[in-house]
């Protein structure tokens, strides 16, 4: 990990990341009650990862990266997709929303609030995506 990387995620994890991280778990565990909820919980925790460390990681879908479909990139991902905007995406969205607002307010908290527009962008459709090292693609 580069040290830039590391001063990064230290600072966004002081400054939003800790917040939204719990956030996504939080959600994970509400998922885990129901059985029906348990992939979207594990879907969460990945994201909530994420969400406390950004810097150096990306989301990819599942698809481009395995090259074949599976549940969560065909229809039926589609439909968990809608399903977890309407009871969840939205509000982590909303959060991830206003950090970034937060942060843009400043002019040194650019590159936090450009994270914070990424999760807001996966907390709207993360079924179907993984997480991946970006120094693995180099």
């Amino acid at each position: 990990m580069s040290v830039l990387r590391l001063i990064f995620n230290f600072f966004w994890f002081i400054l939003g990341g800790f917040v939204m991280g719990l956030a996504w778990w939080l959600i994970g565990l509400i998922c885990f009650i129901s059985i029906i909820g348990i992939p979207f919980g594990r879907a969460c925790f990945v994201m909530g990862e994420l969400a406390f460390w950004p810097f150096g990681q990306d989301t990819i879908n599942r698809r481009y990266l395995n090259k074949a479909d599976d549940i969560g990139t065909g229809a039926l991902g589609t439909m968990g997709n809608i399903i977890w905007f309407v009871l969840f995406g939205i509000w982590l969205a909303i959060g991830h929303l206003f950090h970034a607002i937060v942060c843009f307010i400043t002019i040194i908290g650019i590159p936090f609030g450009l994270q914070h527009l990424k999760l807001a962008g996966l907390a709207v459709a993360p079924i179907g995506k993984t997480v991946i090292n970006k120094q693995r693609l180099v």
